[in-house]
């Protein structure tokens, strides 16, 4: 009698999901860079940290200029791809302002676009902020933008 075959045993995929809370305050974007750089060098996602806490600071920052009250920033990894949302408490979407080329604001949400592989405003499901603001990266094979061009995302030594 033969053995039945089985097929091989997948371990589940192993999902991530990290939340933290931001005051209105300006040291905001700097502790959800941190916050996101601290969960992709634990997660061994080195190759997604440059590109990541720029979008990051991008968003949180926006929050910090034209929202008041607390903002939550979550972080989701999957081995395919790294979510980063920014819950605010304003129901005003985000707008993406034509930019002059000398003007010193306005260009957080092109740099978002130009760097995420996907970018969106979402609902709250669970109701408590009135909007997320949210970006996609790839999996851990994904190559930072500085990478593609040929350069270090090293500290210049003199």
């Amino acid at each position: 009698m033969e053995a039945a075959r089985r097929a091989p045993h997948r371990p589940a995929q192993l999902a991530y999901d990290y939340s933290l809370f931001a005051p209105a305050d300006a040291t905001a974007p700097k502790v959800c860079r941190d916050f996101v750089r601290a969960v992709l060098l634990t997660l061994d996602r080195e190759p997604l940290v440059l590109p990541a806490t720029l979008c990051t600071s991008e968003l949180v920052t926006n929050v910090h200029l034209h929202t008041k009250g607390t903002a939550m920033l979550r972080v989701q990894l999957t081995p395919a791809r790294l979510r980063v949302s920014v819950y605010d408490e304003s129901h005003d979407p985000p707008v993406t302002p034509e930019t002059r080329a000398t003007a010193c604001r306005g260009r957080g949400l092109a740099l978002v676009a130009e760097v995420a592989d996907l970018w969106g405003v979402a609902a709250d499901r669970a109701g408590r902020f009135a909007k997320g603001v949210w970006f996609e990266l790839g999996g851990p094979d994904r190559l930072p933008p500085v990478r593609a061009l040929g350069l270090s995302s090293s500290p210049v030594r003199p």
